[in-house]
C-alpha cells in the first residue's frame, strides 16, 4: 500500500492529531482549515473505522460479569451478602428481586437497591456496595513490555497507564509499534499508536478495555506485526482486519 496516498486520503484533523503534519506544513494550516476538517470529520474518516477516545469524564469503574460485590444494608443483617454477578450482567438479592449490573458503577447500584428497598420494606435504607472480585475487565499485554501478562482494569483506564501497569516498554520495544485489538459487535478491529506522540501531547492517549489486547512491537523483529504497522500507521483510528 502506497503511505502517500493513503495519508493524503484522510482528513486534516486526523493527520494533525495524530502528528503527522509537521514544520512549515502543519505552520500553513490556519484555524479556519483546521475546524473546517474537524467539522467533517465523522463524515470522512474512512469506511468501518472507529476513532479511539480518551479517558473523559468520571472514571468510576463499570461493573461487569462475574464481578464480585459485597453489598451491606444498614441495620439489615439478612441482606449484607456477597453476590456475583451472572454472566447475563445481573444479579439477585432478596426483597430487591434482580438488579441489572453490568455497565453501571457502585453507586448506581447502591442508589437502585436503596430505591427498591424504600418503596416497600425499609425506610431511607443506607446501602453500600464494595466491588470484592474484579474480574470482568480484563486487558492482556504482550511483546515488548516488562512485565507481559493480564492485567485487570479498576477503573477506566489508558494505554500509557496499561504500559505503566505492565513495568514500562522493555529496551527492544519499538515505541512506536504499540498495537491495540478489539472486537466490536463480533468483528476484529487494530489501530497503532505511537507512544512517544502520545506523550508528547500529539497523539490521542486511547481508553484500554476490557477483553482488549495489547502489543508492543519489538524493534528490528516481527515481519507480520511490521506488515500490519505499514499498512495501519498510527492514526489513532481502530480499522477492521
Amino acid at each position: 500500500m502506497n503511505h502517500t496516498l493513503q495519508l493524503r486520503s484522510l482528513p486534516v484533523a486526523v493527520l494533525v492529531a495524530a502528528g503527522l503534519l509537521g514544520g512549515c506544513q502543519s505552520a500553513k494550516i490556519n484555524e479556519q482549515t483546521v475546524a473546517e476538517a474537524n467539522s467533517s470529520l465523522p463524515q470522512a474518516l474512512p469506511a468501518g473505522a472507529l476513532p479511539a477516545r480518551p479517558v473523559s469524564g468520571p472514571t468510576d469503574y463499570l461493573v461487569g460479569p462475574h464481578d464480585v460485590l459485597d453489598i451491606e444494608v444498614f441495620g439489615a443483617k439478612e441482606l449484607t451478602r456477597s453476590v456475583r454477578i451472572s454472566e447475563g450482567g445481573d444479579f439477585s438479592l432478596p426483597l430487591v428481586g434482580r438488579v441489572p449490573a453490568a455497565g453501571r458503577t457502585v453507586g448506581q447500584l447502591e442508589q437502585e437497591i436503596a430505591a427498591r428497598l424504600e418503596e416497600k420494606y425499609l425506610e431511607d435504607p443506607q446501602v453500600t456496595v464494595f466491588v470484592k472480585e474484579y474480574m470482568s475487565q480484563r486487558v492482556t499485554v504482550e511483546g515488548a513490555v516488562e512485565k507481559p501478562g493480564i492485567i485487570t482494569l479498576t477503573g477506566r483506564t489508558s494505554l500509557l497507564q496499561v504500559i505503566a501497569l505492565s513495568e514500562g516498554l522493555d529496551d527492544l520495544a519499538n515505541p512506536e509499534g504499540i498495537v491495540i485489538y478489539r472486537n466490536v459487535d463480533g468483528r476484529r478491529y487494530a489501530a497503532a499508536f505511537d507512544i512517544r506522540e502520545i506523550r508528547a501531547g500529539r497523539m490521542v492517549d486511547p481508553e484500554v478495555v476490557g477483553d482488549d489486547i495489547v502489543v508492543v512491537d519489538y524493534s528490528g523483529a516481527r515481519a507480520g506485526l511490521k506488515d500490519f504497522l505499514y499498512t495501519v500507521p498510527a492514526l489513532a483510528l481502530f480499522m477492521v482486519l
